[in-house]
């Protein structure tokens, strides 16, 4: 027969003795709970400190974009004029900075910028101002006079085509083809004949009917019987219309007449004055018909 205390432990189940086991050594789990809860404790710290790290960045570069948003605008609102007037006072401060550091070495100022200009650089200023003293003439003379000021300001804009230039030149000297293009210039330096001939019984080099042909289409005189030969190239067409276009263009600028003015007096003094006036009359000009008529005959109060 079986006490109640037998059949009692005998019908306990495994998570009662478990529980049972843990009540009764308390001391034993104790060690475990606290390195856990310490190690817890350190991966908290370790993300607070994370957080801040990512936090800092964060405002750094904010205030970075913000500094670069900035600078564009600013470069964004600086105009044509701006960027021309801060260079001309760069300029200027170099200069004194040069004048001053000349005073202190005892050194003529004038003197120490002029070294900075060769021969060339001057004689081509000379002829710069030759030239600019010669076209300050704004006034009409003649036809003649007016015709040549055109001419000259056309070649300032005329780019000649050397390439095309040096192989007809290349073909007339019996040069071999590329050796003026290569050495940059038109005259040939220790280059051979390679399209004349020998002349045995003579011994001295013919040209050939080839180099005489193109000696005659290259220098051309009164004599000459070739005439509206040349064959222009599509960009010289392009460049004559282009040219033709902008004269266009700037005589339809430069002209006074307007396309859409009205017959009848001129009431106005610049373009927008003429919009308003024509604004205004739109409404009021049947009030003040009579009135204006009368300041017209000289009838008017």
């Amino acid at each position: 027969m079986s006490t109640p205390s037998s059949s009692s432990a005998g019908s306990e189940t495994p998570e009662q003795v478990i529980v049972e086991t843990l009540e009764e050594s308390p001391e034993s789990s104790t060690p475990d709970n606290e390195e856990g809860k310490s190690t817890q404790a350190r991966t908290m710290e370790e993300r607070r400190v994370k957080l801040e790290r990512l936090r800092a960045r964060m405002r750094m570069t904010t205030n970075a974009n913000r500094k670069s948003l900035v600078e564009e605008s600013a470069k964004a609102k600086m105009t044509a004029r701006d960027a021309a007037r801060l260079e001309r006072q760069k300029k200027l401060a170099e200069m004194l900075r040069s004048q001053a550091e000349a005073e202190e070495r005892g050194e003529d100022v004038e003197r120490s910028k002029n070294w900075e200009w060769t021969i060339e650089d001057n004689e081509n200023w000379e002829k710069k101002k030759a030239r600019k003293a010669r076209r300050a003439d704004y006034e009409f003379h003649d036809d003649a006079h007016a015709a040549r000021r055109r001419y000259k300001k056309d070649l300032d804009l005329l780019k000649p085509d050397l390439e095309v230039y040096n192989r007809q030149k290349e073909l007339v000297l019996g040069l071999v083809s590329g050796t003026l293009s290569q050495s940059g210039s038109s005259t040939p330096s220790g280059s051979s004949f390679a399209l004349t001939t020998f002349d045995v019984a003579g011994s001295q080099m013919v040209p050939t009917t080839e180099q005489r042909m193109a000696m005659d289409n290259f220098y051309r005189d009164a004599n000459t019987l070739l005439y509206a030969d040349n064959k222009p190239t599509e960009d010289a067409i392009d460049r004559v219309v282009g040219k033709i276009n902008q004269d266009i263009d700037k005589k339809a600028k430069f002209s006074r007449k307007r396309l859409n003015e009205e017959e009848g007096d001129i009431t106005y003094i610049n373009e927008r004055n003429r919009v308003f006036n024509k604004k205004i009359a739109r409404y009021y000009d049947k009030y003040t018909a009579e009135i204006r008529a009368s300041f017209e005959r000289g009838t008017a109060l």
